[in-house]
């Protein structure tokens, strides 16, 4: 393909695009298609000649979209939103044009420049403490994970090796393996299973500390949990706090946790994955007091910020804690402007030991990594903060809607309280009636919804998603789904 062809291709795609994203309701939200139906669609092996372009095209109607499941249908109503708006796309377009790899200042400045001046721009907007700032040239700073699970695990790394050089200068003749083994980190029974994971992959012991009625992480078992492990010779040293969980968007209580991380010397990390991104409006501003009790927090703008996958946005108070567990300097890796001394100070705060040190390959996991800072960038400014506030209002408002509607039938009852986007219902009765339910709302494929368990209740999830939803979609999914609440009792009478 030639330059003259990728324009032609090019005007082509985003058409399809466009139409695409504009015809989306009519597109079944959830596929039919059963595992390994692509297989069989396609050929076993590569073509040794080329295909054309056309061809490409057709097949993408033919063998892709129909085992796609439409994320950005507005009766899409499961997990949580994943965002997508076009400025993001055309930025996205952008990035894989430049093609950098952006893991130093060298390999691509603007890309590393951009990324920190748009982490500063989205903490100002989340009303952040200054510690987490670059500009003020302190020891924090944020940085572009590639989702909240990664940002988690990072963090928990970072502990760990804390922790040790910690322990080790204290007692020089304790080993590494004599402290892992004792050393425990600690979330919420209601946390999200990434973090599980976080801890098998660090190799260190995580507890679920019991969330109280509101699905919260409170002082008083935390507290029990440490004075316990202790007691025991265990180490304490992380402790993850979710604001906005997956299960039912409750908040651990950061006022009452934070105090006892910071007393205790442990690492807090928090997650806000999804709703984080509401903390940009005043009115939910106050869900997010205590992080500066926090050594990093997160969220991810790719699920509710219209910053399309993927796009975790991370800040730590001490970026020297992120480059002491991950820093490796092969000379492969080096450039001569790191060591030069002789660039301007407005250059030496992104190359040197002095007041500001940005290199993005030590605070993450990979080396390489995109020029995502495109998108907030394009994002931010077509949108506004104002337009991307009025974004979340307008789902928080239908979610409220929905929860009017469920309250208005006395056949249903709500799970837990309705704070942003996510709304946990279900039909007063047995678990059996409402897995029944939710596989009748499945197969019909009008709409898709996802469970949870809330202690021992099996919970439908409505959430609210889709950039274009609105209320006239969320009031025919309801009369849908009253519909085949309606079936599903009179078939468990006869």
């Amino acid at each position: 393909m030639n330059t003259s062809e990728f324009r032609r291709r090019g005007k082509e795609m985003v058409d399809y695009v466009a139409n695409y994203m504009e015809g989306i309701e009519g597109r079944q939200v959830y596929p039919d298609v059963e595992p390994g139906y692509l297989r069989p669609l396609i050929p076993d092996s590569a073509p040794q000649e080329p295909d054309t372009f056309e061809d490409i095209i057709n097949d993408i109607e033919k063998i892709i979209m129909p085992g796609v499941t439409h994320w950005h249908s507005p009766y899409f109503f499961a997990y949580f939103p994943t965002a997508s708006s076009y400025p993001a796309m055309l930025a996205d377009m952008l990035c894989g044009a430049i093609g950098c790899i952006g893991f130093s200042w060298a390999a691509s400045p603007a890309c590393t420049e951009l990324e920190t001046v748009m982490m500063d721009w989205l903490g100002k907007m989340l009303e952040l403490p200054e510690a987490f700032l670059t500009e003020k040239a302190g020891e924090g700073g944020g940085v572009i994970q590639g989702s909240a699970s990664e940002a988690t695990l990072v963090a928990l790394l970072a502990a760990r090796t804390k922790a040790i050089h910690r322990l080790q200068a204290a007692s020089p003749e304790l080993t590494q393996a004599a402290i892992m083994e004792k050393l425990v980190a600690y979330s919420s029974d209601q946390a999200h299973s990434s973090v599980e994971r976080a801890g098998l992959i660090g190799g260190v012991k995580l507890k679920a500390i019991p969330s109280d009625g509101n699905f919260a992480m409170r002082a008083s078992a935390l507290q029990e949990a440490l004075e316990s492990d202790r007691a025991a010779g265990l180490i304490p040293f992380f402790v993850v706090a979710t604001l906005g969980t997956t299960t039912c968007c409750s908040f651990d209580n950061l006022l009452e946790v934070g105090p006892i991380c910071n007393k205790e010397d442990m690492w807090l990390h928090v997650d806000a994955a999804y709703a984080g991104s509401a903390f940009i409006c005043p009115e939910f501003r106050h869900l997010l007091n205590g992080v500066e009790f926090a050594d990093s927090f997160n969220f991810n703008p790719h699920k509710w910020l219209l910053v399309n996958f993927d796009c975790s946005a991370m800040w730590v108070k001490k970026r020297s804690d992120l480059t002491g567990a991950f820093r490796l300097d092969p000379t492969y890796l080096k450039h001569s402007h790191q060591d030069s001394g002789k660039l301007k100070p407005a250059f030496n705060i992104f190359l040197t030991d002095g007041p500001f040190h940005v290199l993005f390959q030590h605070w993450q996991i990979p080396l390489g990594r995109r020029f995502r800072s495109l998108k907030m960038w394009f994002v931010f400014r077509m949108y506004g903060v104002k337009g991307l506030q009025a974004y979340i209002r307008k789902h928080v408002q239908l979610s409220h809607e929905f929860e009017s509607l469920v309250l208005q039938d006395p056949r249903f009852e709500i799970c837990a309280e309705v704070t942003l986007g996510l709304v946990c219902f279900r039909l007063k009765g047995s678990n059996k009636v409402n897995e029944a339910l939710l596989q009748r709302i499945n197969s019909a494929k009008k709409i898709h919804l996802v469970p949870c368990h809330l202690r021992d209740k099996f919970v439908l999830r409505f959430a609210i998603c889709s950039r274009t939803v609105e209320s006239a979609h969320v009031q025919r999914a309801w009369e849908h789904i009253k519909e085949l609440a309606a079936d599903v009792l009179r078939a468990e009478k006869e």
